[in-house]
């Protein structure tokens, strides 16, 4: 007898939509909040949006943060950021720390004379010191990064509206870009509540957040229409509620499956990935909850049409004829 891994059951019947207006609620005030946030406290962004250096070393002394600060704060470089960090694909016997050097006013980037009087400053600490990674990014290539990146995330909500509108209807398109937004948002507010470093890394994470969240959401679209089309004399509320129990079996098992997978990257994929993986993390649980949530919730309140035989957009709203 073959067993079968079921993490919700096969039919299910709950009501999504007795609780959508602490959904809708809970929603807009972490949407409030991210925006604060961002606003206020700012996003940590790395050296790519910056401007500046970063210095990655291995040693085979334990990492003294003090004393790297130290021999580097005689070289008058003003704020200097110094991380150990832990990397198990370095193995016990590698002590790695990352130096992060903001480019001087005035100047595109840190001098190579300043990167060797670093690496000087700190051979004096541990003569076999290695430095195998070090990036310079210019201020003005780090300007232009953000607007590119911010252009490359709207570029791709809009395609998300256009593709949304052509395949289904106006409502679902705003429904979709709607969750959208919800789950891009609140990736920003959780980076900057954190502190996390927000580098071009993040940028795609949040790019492959947005394809994650629209699959899910398409999903649950393509059943709703379906059922539009079978249960001419059922309220939307009632299909929409049909509809969400009925994929609910696949996003539990796709979304379950991928954080499997992104857990495993995050607890032994190293520290240059993390970044990424955390929010990919976050877009999965975020996403989920969007297309279930906040997208359905949109179409409910915008209503949508029941016959796709007329092409009139009024055919039909909310409700069948019959229970008008």
């Amino acid at each position: 007898m073959a067993f079968r891994l079921k993490i919700v059951p096969s039919r299910t019947s709950w009501d999504f939509f007795r609780f959508a207006r602490a959904a809708i609620g809970l929603s807009g005030a972490l949407l409030v909040a991210s925006i604060a946030l961002v606003a206020v406290v700012g996003l940590n962004f790395g050296i790519d949006f910056r401007g500046g250096t970063t210095i990655r070393t291995e040693s085979a002394l334990p990492v003294d943060v003090g004393e790297y600060r130290a021999v580097l704060s005689r070289l008058d470089l003003g704020d200097v950021s110094i991380t150990e960090v832990f990397d198990p694909t370095f193995g016990d016997e590698k002590n790695v720390a990352m130096i992060r050097i903001e480019a001087q006013e005035g100047d595109e980037a840190v001098s190579v004379a300043t990167v060797r009087a670093v690496e000087g400053a700190l051979l004096g600490i541990d003569p076999d010191m290695k430095f195998p990674l070090v990036e310079s990014v210019g201020p003005k290539v780090s300007g232009e990064l953000i607007q590119k990146a911010v252009i490359a995330v709207l570029l791709a909500i809009g395609a998300v509206l256009f593709y949304i509108w052509i395949r289904f209807e106006w409502q679902f398109s705003l429904g979709a870009v709607a969750a959208l937004v919800h789950d891009v948002v609140l990736t920003l507010g959780i980076f900057a509540l954190l502190g996390i470093k927000f580098d071009l890394a993040i940028i795609a994470a949040i790019l492959t957040i947005v394809g994650y969240s629209l699959n899910d959401t398409v999903v649950v679209f393509d059943r709703v229409r379906e059922n539009l089309r079978k249960f001419s004399g059922r309220s939307l509320v009632n299909v929409l509620n049909l509809s969400i129990n009925e994929t609910l079996s696949r996003t539990v098992m796709t979304s379950a499956t991928t954080l499997i997978a992104l857990f495993a990257l995050y607890v032994f994929g190293g520290d240059v990935i993390r970044g990424f993986v955390f929010a990919m993390i976050w877009g999965v649980v975020v996403g989920t909850y969007s297309s279930v949530f906040i997208a359905t919730n949109i179409l409910l309140k915008l209503g949508v049409k029941r016959d796709w035989s007329k092409p009139d957009a009024n055919a039909g709203t909310r409700f069948s004829a019959a229970e008008k």
